[in-house]
């Protein structure tokens, strides 16, 4: 099977660069760095050791912010790259460290071995940390065949994808049995890497639930904030298709009640925001793009957020998230978002029933008190209604638990980690 997927990725190779313009004309790839992708690296490696971090999205790329800061302070490592897929993890990563000469940002070329072997020759890496369920079979073969420590950082493989694996089961036991050691974020993600092929597979927890020593700026603009902080607030987050419509509806029924509701709609995927402003403009709601603070005001319905990294400063003006990817219609398997980002910060969680993807963060969340599935638009406009009411403070207990539950974590996968430095 690796002979195949090998075979097939050299017959890519002459078609990469035009698939990669093809992607760059819609908007999907970086106008100039997406040649790094095709290995035309332009940054120097320079002497010491380096640990590589790879990410696909700013989900993952969000989570290893504490471990790069703390490996900032480690004084053995001279360099860290940190390669990412994703337009939009790219643009986060690029945008904190900028100014940082101990990181440098790359995306990770495609898995054509011949771009993977230049990637490799150039960076030369000591110390290879893989977030998630990245798992690239001819550079994964190609560090293991240059004896580089291969390490699967908050492993997870849903139920989905283990099924997939296990079709080639031999092809996967080829693969994960390269990683010298795999970190899960669950017990389930355990079993199945252990299943799959993996020889040293330890679980201490999702590494998301661990927070920044030097904390990210949550703080709204002055005069941004002015324009809504006297209205009631919500907050609906990681949205796909059809969930927006549906927050508009909760919307609409939360205003019987208060006249001065703000919705604040945060999708999983900003390029879609003309789309869905199109779909609730039709609800005769007012709608308002963030990027264009001046179309905000007193009588807006809808507030959609239209840019990256701004997610955790609505997290702290409100005290209600609704979480997407849990009530898209016929989406059951592979579901959910990771509610942890504003439970850290003191909300209230509600989400669809759909959530396979985080069971275990839930399960943890609704021990705590602080989430609760809701069905439709109907139950989750009740919810909310019965929330303003009480109007509850954020409780203090309840993020310090999270605190230090992140903590325990973290500690435990950074001792792992020190051992391959």
């Amino acid at each position: 099977m690796y002979f195949w997927y090998k075979f097939f990725t050299y017959l890519f190779y002459p078609i990469a660069p035009i698939y990669l313009f093809i992607r760059r004309i819609k908007k999907k790839e970086d106008p100039i760095r997406y040649k790094e992708k095709l290995s035309k690296i332009t940054k120097s490696r320079e002497e010491g050791f380096l640990v590589w971090f790879h990410v696909a999205s700013v989900g993952e790329a969000m989570s290893i912010l504490p471990l790069v800061e703390y490996f900032l302070e480690e004084k053995k490592i001279k360099k860290i790259l940190l390669t990412s897929i994703t337009l939009s993890s790219g643009r986060i990563l690029e945008k904190r460290y900028q100014l940082n000469d101990k990181i440098t940002h790359q995306f990770l070329p495609l898995d054509i071995p011949i771009f993977t072997k230049k990637f490799l020759e150039h960076w030369k890496p000591n110390l290879s940390i893989f977030i998630d369920s990245e798992i690239w079979p001819n550079l994964i073969s190609l560090i293991n065949k240059k004896k580089i420590p291969l390490i699967l950082v908050n492993g997870r493989i849903t139920e989905k994808s283990f099924k997939r694996w296990k079709l080639v089961k031999n092809f996967a036991k080829k693969i994960f049995s390269k990683f010298d050691l795999c970190i899960t974020s669950s017990k389930e993600s355990e079993n199945f890497l252990k299943e799959l092929g993996a020889k040293n597979v330890k679980n201490h927890g999702n590494l998301k639930f661990s927070q920044l020593k030097k904390s990210l700026n949550i703080e709204l603009d002055t005069s941004f904030l002015e324009k809504i902080i006297n209205r009631k607030i919500w907050c609906a987050t990681s949205t796909h298709p059809s969930e927006e419509f549906l927050c508009a509806k909760a919307h609409l029924k939360i205003k019987e009640n208060y006249k001065n509701i703000l919705t604040i709609i945060i999708p999983r995927h900003i390029n879609r925001t003309e789309k869905i402003k199109s779909e609730l403009s039709n609800l005769n709601l007012k709608i308002a793009l963030y990027s264009k603070p001046n179309e905000i005001k007193s009588d807006t319905d809808i507030l959609i957020i239209d840019s990256y990294g701004e997610t955790l400063k609505f997290f702290n003006i409100t005290k209600y998230v609704f979480v997407g990817k849990s009530l898209v219609k016929n989406l059951i398997k592979n579901s959910g978002q990771n509610p942890i980002e504003p439970a850290r910060l003191g909300c209230r969680i509600f989400h669809g029933p759909n959530i396979t993807n985080f069971n275990e963060i839930y399960s943890y969340l609704k021990e705590l008190k602080v989430a609760k599935v809701v069905n439709n638009s109907e139950e989750l406009s009740q919810s909310l209604v019965d929330e303003f009411k009480e109007d509850k403070v954020k409780s203090n207990e309840i993020t310090n638990k999270i605190k230090s539950y992140g903590q325990n974590i973290f500690d435990n996968v950074t001792l792992e980690l020190k051992k391959y430095i």
